[in-house]
Order: C-alpha cells, then structure tokens, then sequence
C-alpha cells in the first residue's frame, strides 16, 4: 500500500500534529491495524468535502456531502476497512476484487483503492459519482471502475471483499453470493432508528457466519438512479 505522497502537496492538506490527533482517537476507539491507521493519517480528506467544510476534514465527525448523502465518521471508515482485511496482516494489498455500494464523495472508495487491486464502486446519485471520480483522478487513483447503479442489477462476478454505505432492512442475499468463498461483506442492516454494523463470511458454498459489530447510522439503501 502506497499513497503518492507528491500528489497532496500544496494542497491544503492539514499540519501532521491534527491528523495525528485523528489517529490517537482512532486509536483509543480500538483501530489497531497499523495499515489503516497509516493510511488513515496520510489520506487527504478536505479533498473530498466543499472547501467551506475542508477545516473540519480531521475530526471525528460525519460531514454533508450535498443530495441529503454524508461522508461517514473516519472511525466507521476505518473500522469497516478493517475487518475487510483483518484475515490479511502481512500484505500491504490483501484484496483482489472489492464491490463498494455508495461511492458518495469517493473517500472510502479511496481507502479502499489501497488495499484492493481492483475496485468496483456503485452509486444511485450520478452527479456524486462524477464529482467524486473527478477527485480520485486528480489523486491519481487508476484501479477503481465506477459505475451509477442502485445495487439491484449485479453481474455474477465474485469478489473478495463487499461493502455497502447504505443500509438494507435485512442482509440481501444477492449480495452474500456475490462473494468468493473466505470473502467478506461488511454492511449497516437495519432502518432509521437502529441499524447494527454486520460483517458476513462466506465460508462454503453454502454456508455464511454472520457478526453484529455495534450500532451505527447510515441512509437507507434505495432504489433508482438519480442522474
């Protein structure tokens, strides 16, 4: 895993000591693969939110992302990356193929992007995508395929590892059979008032051992595409 660091410069990219800050609570909060916790530190945040919330970028805090869509809290970001790749200490890109449903503003599709070879991203509100495919190209990210789909309309390509930023009422199964045997689906379930983070691993061909992590919030997964 590497980050261009050449590409953040001049950028308004934060003084080390806040996003240090950021990490130290991470740390606290049980974040404890350093993997994450460095790419955490070093990715540019303010470069996926309007510049008026760019000073805000830092801190522990879910953040507008415009279309009634947010960017989530760093910590959820990095806990749910975590467990995608937890079963992989050794390699600085544990994932083959990753299916990320809700591209938003980008910035998870970017960690992601560390961690994964290849990276498909879904997202329903055409407008986001494209502004955050503006943002990943300008970072010099080539490993992601984008695509504007609700998540209902899924080939049979199998991947690694899937994460949704959107929560189903219950865990679809069209999206547990779209994982490689040993791969891992990380999702909200739930509806407005209580949504459980799960984490599902495919074991056999047949048979899924499911997690319930801890309590989040997300915005529903919706149907339709907005363009």
């Amino acid at each position: 895993m590497t980050i261009d660091k050449g590409v953040l410069q001049g950028q308004g990219m934060t003084s080390l000591r806040t996003r240090q800050r950021l990490i130290e609570r991470l740390t606290e909060k049980g974040i404890a693969d350093v993997r994450i916790l460095e790419a955490m530190r070093d990715s540019p945040r303010h470069l996926f939110l309007d510049e008026a919330l760019s000073t805000r970028a830092y801190e522990e805090l879910a953040l507008p992302i415009g279309y009634q869509q947010t960017i989530s809290q760093p910590y959820i970001v990095a806990r749910m990356t975590e467990c995608l790749i937890s079963d992989e200490r050794l390699s600085d890109k544990p994932l083959n193929n990753t299916l990320e449903i809700g591209t938003g503003c980008g910035y998870q599709t970017y960690l992601l992007s560390l961690f994964s070879k290849k990276v498909t991203t879904i997202e329903r509100i055409e407008p986001l995508q494209e502004k955050a495919k503006k943002t990943l190209k300008g970072l010099k990210v080539n490993n992601v395929n984008f695509k504007v789909d609700d998540g209902n309309n899924l080939d049979q390509k199998k991947y690694d590892a899937i994460l949704s930023a959107a929560a189903p009422l219950q865990i679809p199964q069209n999206l547990k059979e779209r994982l490689n045997i040993g791969g891992k689906l990380i999702l909200p379930v739930g509806d407005s008032r209580q949504q459980i983070l799960t984490l599902v691993k495919r074991v056999s061909k047949d048979k899924y051992i499911e997690e319930k992590l801890e309590e989040v919030l997300f915005v529903p997964l919706l149907k339709g595409v907005v363009s």
